[in-house]
C-alpha cells in the first residue's frame, strides 16, 4: 500500500513529530511505501493563488507532486495539534491547494458547484492524530469537537474516504514520559489495525 503521511507542527522536538515517527515506522514495518511530508520543514506555501482555482489549472511541480501522491495513496495519515479548534494555518493551506477538484472530488456533469461533490480519493482509510491541552469534557461539551467535523464530515467523507479514525492525545502539557510512550504505542496499534502487513 501507498500511505500519505502529513505532519504539521513547527517544533521538531514536539510530540506531534514523535507521533509521525511512530506512524511512519509502523507503516514501513508493515511493508507499505510512505509519502511523508513535514509541511513546516519543507516550507510548504499555503497560499492558494487564484490561478489554481480551475479544475484544469496548471500546477507548479511541487503542488502537482503532492496531488499525485495523494491520488495514489491507499491510506492517509494526518498529524497536527489542535489550535483554536482547527488545524494549523499551514495545514489548512495544504487542504486548500491539494484537496482539489479533479484530484480529491468532482461535481456531476451539469453541476456548477452547488451540489454535493463526488469523492475521487481511492484511499480506503484516513487516520488523524491530534494533540491538545484542552480536557476532553470541555472540548466536547463547550466546543463540540470541531476537528472531528472538519476531518470526517467536511473533508474525507466528501472526498470518498469512508473509513475514518481520529485520536486526540491530551493533556499534553501535563503528560508524563510513560503516558507518552503508551500513546505512541496506541499510534502504532492503530496504524497496524487500519494498514496491516501486506
Amino acid at each position: 500500500m501507498n500511505i500519505s503521511l502529513i505532519l504539521a507542527h513547527p517544533e521538531p522536538g514536539s510530540f506531534n513529530h514523535a507521533i509521525a515517527r511512530a506512524a511512519h515506522e509502523q507503516c514501513l514495518a508493515n511493508g507499505h511505501a510512505v509519502y511523508r511530508h513535514d509541511l513546516y520543514a519543507e516550507r510548504f506555501d499555503p497560499v492558494l493563488p487564484a490561478v489554481e482555482f480551475p479544475k484544469i489549472a496548471p500546477l507548479e511541480p511541487t503542488i502537482a507532486r503532492y496531488c499525485a501522491e495523494l491520488a495514489d495513496s491507499d491510506g492517509i495519515i494526518i498529524v497536527h495539534p489542535n489550535w483554536w479548534g482547527q488545524p494549523p494555518a499551514l495545514l489548512k493551506g495544504w487542504i486548500d491547494r491539494i484537496i482539489r477538484p479533479g484530484i480529491a472530488y468532482e461535481f456531476h456533469e451539469g453541476d456548477n458547484g452547488e451540489g454535493v461533490p463526488v469523492g475521487l480519493l481511492k484511499a480506503r482509510a484516513a487516520l488523524v492524530f491530534n494533540t491538545a491541552n484542552t480536557p476532553q469534557d470541555r472540548e466536547e461539551n463547550v466546543f463540540g469537537d470541531p476537528l472531528q467535523r472538519i476531518w470526517k464530515d467536511c473533508i474525507f467523507d466528501l472526498c470518498g474516504v469512508k473509513q475514518f479514525y481520529r485520536e486526540m492525545f491530551r493533556v499534553i502539557v501535563t503528560s508524563s514520559a510513560e503516558q507518552r510512550r503508551e500513546w505512541l504505542q496506541e499510534v502504532k496499534n492503530t496504524v497496524n489495525r487500519y494498514f496491516p502487513p501486506q
